[in-house]
């Protein structure tokens, strides 16, 4: 992924990594990989109590302290992730904000994706998953909330107020039928985001603009999201964002024959189970 990104013409990767069955040292695997190849990347783990409980959820956040504390690598900086805040406790999205108050750092977790997001949040006594996060004092400025499908303009605003990033993801959201974050219009700090799909952005752009004009939203305010991506890459990096290595025809090619074999081996050991 990384290769074809720099193939791509990527300046830089933000990862909300999830492997719950490889969770401690699972971070470093990506970026070794990211400065190995020269590409600039902010990478969390994504803390979920889905698959394991809370003790799940810990194993997450650990992953986070233990990068952020032992990254040295140039290229590539750590935030604190929450996969999203219906899928963890109170108390995980509290241990969250605090540990981002140890490190110095920010929050990156998925909001407002689907409307199981707010459903959850109203059922556990708050208006919203934003309201949630802001009262469990998990929402240091400048953390990244992916998607905002179902947020409100008010709410889109609250996040600004508070010094956050919205991050559309506008494929993912069509391919995955959640609907369309118009309401991301009240805000400023939006950027464009990829959301696993291959890093293009120029057909991220061309959906944006698609499902921007199919649903009567302000395109000029959809036309800016790129380089809001430029300055939200700035903070997280403290003002200048390192050059991406230009990719290595050759290289991408070994890459990619390297990774039709590890394919074939998954798909065997997924027709085991």
């Amino acid at each position: 992924y990384v290769a074809e990104a720099l193939r791509l013409g990527t300046i830089a990767l933000v990862d909300h990594h999830e492997s719950p069955n490889f969770i401690a040292g699972s971070l470093d695997v990506l970026a070794d990989a990211c400065q190995e190849l020269g590409m600039p990347a902010v990478l969390c783990f994504g803390a979920t109590e889905r698959n394991g409980g809370p003790a799940e959820a810990r194993a997450g956040l650990a992953e986070c302290r233990r990068f952020i504390r032992a990254n040295r690598r140039p290229l590539v900086r750590g935030v604190v992730g929450l996969h999203a805040s219906f899928t963890v406790s109170d108390d995980t999205i509290r241990e969250a904000g605090a540990l981002c108050r140890e490190l110095g750092t920010v929050l990156h977790v998925h909001l407002a994706e689907d409307l199981a997001d707010v459903d959850d949040a109203r059922r556990r006594g708050w208006p919203g998953p934003l309201e949630r996060l802001v009262a469990l004092n998990a929402l240091p400025p400048g953390s990244i909330l992916a998607h905002g499908v179902h947020l409100t303009p008010d709410q889109v605003r609250e996040a600004e107020h508070l010094g956050c990033w919205l991050v559309q993801n506008p494929r993912s959201n069509r391919g995955n039928r959640v609907g369309y974050a118009g309401a991301l219009r009240a805000s400023n700090r939006v950027a464009l985001g990829t959301d696993g799909y291959e890093s293009d952005l120029g057909a991220e752009v061309k959906a944006l603009m698609d499902e921007a004009t199919l649903h009567g939203d302000d395109l000029a305010a959809a036309s800016r999201r790129p380089d809001a991506g430029h300055a939200l890459l700035a903070e997280r990096f403290g003002g200048t964002v390192p050059a991406a290595r230009a990719a290595d025809d050759a290289n991408l090619d070994s890459i990619r024959a390297e990774a039709v074999v590890e394919a074939e081996r998954l798909w065997s050991r997924m027709r085991d189970l």
